[in-house]
């Protein structure tokens, strides 16, 4: 069997990451509350004045968090595939797998607290 390479290997890729988007959003809530999140978030970190460095991480850290969303369904939908019983490492896993996700979350809440507490701050002064 040949193998696609090339353009047509790229197109193909990127047809299959499409697919694998358009999935999570039918079937994921998390990843539709979390696109959400992103989809306001960022143009925000675009119209805030913060150090460029500062937006850069804040919209990687949202990036990151859809990332890590999409690794943990993948994840989960594999456990569910191999089988509907329970099993301690599959619970492992998807435990796991969610804990990613709360991680990332975690780091998002710390990198935009620690970029908008000086504007916070100036803007509590402000109405004193």
């Amino acid at each position: 069997m040949k193998k696609n390479t090339g353009l047509k290997r790229i197109f193909l890729a990127g047809g299959y990451s499409l697919a694998g988007l358009s999935a999570a959003y039918r079937q994921e809530a998390a990843f539709r509350q979390e696109l959400l999140l992103a989809v306001v978030l960022i143009p925000l970190a675009c119209w805030l004045r913060v150090a460029p460095l500062e937006r850069m991480l804040m919209i990687a850290t949202l990036l990151l968090v859809l990332v890590v969303e999409l690794l943990n369904s993948a994840i989960e939908a594999v456990v569910d595939r191999i089988g509907s019983e329970h099993h301690e490492l599959s619970g492992r896993a998807k435990d796991m797998g969610s804990a990613a996700v709360l991680i990332s979350l975690l780091l998002t809440v710390y990198v935009w607290g620690t970029a908008t507490w000086p504007l916070l701050q100036t803007f509590l002064i402000r109405e004193r």
